[in-house]
């Protein structure tokens, strides 16, 4: 985003009624992290549960990946629907983490200058670990991201599937194509050429931006994250600024086709800021609860499945 949509974006979670009355008991401290990946050191805020100083096992790692113009403060803005998911016990007790990434689109620039996502996977996760009393399992490591949030969950959970074992992309900053060259002005308006050189290198590597295109990634990955089961909650409203809608409806498909389970949601009448942000959020919180602690099975369904199978056997194709 310009630094003008960037603001946008940051009013709109501020503005329309986002965030509940104060219920927090929680903790928010800062951390820093010095790493030659990138420009340092990398400033992070980190929500720490009630009860976190008294717990005795590792608690589940949220890293909470902030949008386009963001930084470490969307965790502060955010703060008050953690807060109530914990004070209504649908979010388990976890820890949160926000690092200040600029505007890197949490990825290794293709000059080799800003590592964010080696940064990340690697120094930040070990940081975290050793800092938090937080599991060192895949189990209990999760993604949540909004808008360049969301594409940078999105890349970091397909790409490194062993390290995470779910992710909740909300209106995620991603393309509805395979190839650059198929990508039209639609959906190019608010990314300037210079950032997407910075990025992608000069003159612009169209194999590189392939390579870290989260749909082509999920077909070229496909077998793999099959076999991970990684949990992946995508969702957009239909009404978003920025064409997002369409981009996260195809991405659905490419998952869809690739047998890739999913949750996937279009918001009817959703835009990419203002009032339904919150419920949102709150939405993909609790895809991230139901994957810490799956719901027993349904015996209604489970019997219903067991009327059906003779029937289903006599189908040419299954």
């Amino acid at each position: 985003m310009s630094l003008r949509l960037s603001h946008l974006f940051l009013f709109g979670l501020l503005s329309l009624g986002l965030f509940a009355p104060n219920v927090q008991a929680s903790q928010l401290v800062e951390g820093k992290l010095e790493s030659k990946l990138v420009p340092s050191p990398v400033e992070y805020n980190a929500l720490l549960p009630d009860g976190y100083d008294a717990a005795k096992e590792p608690l589940p790692l949220l890293l909470f990946l902030h949008g386009g113009g963001g930084d470490k403060t969307f965790l502060n803005r955010m703060r008050p629907i953690l807060d109530e998911l914990w004070k209504a016990g649908t979010l388990p007790p976890m820890v949160v983490v926000t690092p200040s990434a600029a505007r890197s689109f949490y990825m290794d620039y293709k000059d080799g200058s800003q590592k964010w996502e080696t940064f990340i996977v690697t120094d930040f996760l070990e940081h975290l670990r050793g800092q938090f009393k937080v599991t060192k399992e895949r189990k209990g490591t999760l993604l949540f991201g909004i808008s360049m949030g969301g594409l940078g969950a999105l890349r970091l959970g397909f790409k490194y599937p062993e390290k995470f074992a779910g992710l909740a992309a909300l209106e995620p900053g991603i393309d509805p194509v395979l190839k650059w060259k198929d990508l039209s002005a639609r959906y190019k308006f608010y990314r300037g050429p210079d950032l997407m050189e910075t990025i992608f290198g000069k003159p612009f590597d169209e194999a590189y931006w392939e390579a870290n295109n989260v749909a082509t990634i999920a077909v070229n990955k496909a077998d793999k994250l099959r076999a991970a089961n990684l949990g992946i909650y995508i969702e957009a409203g239909d009404e978003d600024l920025f064409f997002l809608h369409e981009a996260t409806e195809f991405l659905h498909r490419i998952l869809w086709d690739q047998k890739i389970k999913h949750e996937y949601h279009l918001v009817r009448g959703a835009d990419h800021v203002g009032r339904t942000i919150r419920p949102r959020a709150m939405e993909g919180l609790e895809f991230l609860a139901r994957l810490l602690s799956p719901p027993p099975p349904d015996p209604e369904a489970e019997a219903a499945r067991k009327r059906m199978e003779p029937l289903k056997k006599q189908l040419p194709e299954r």
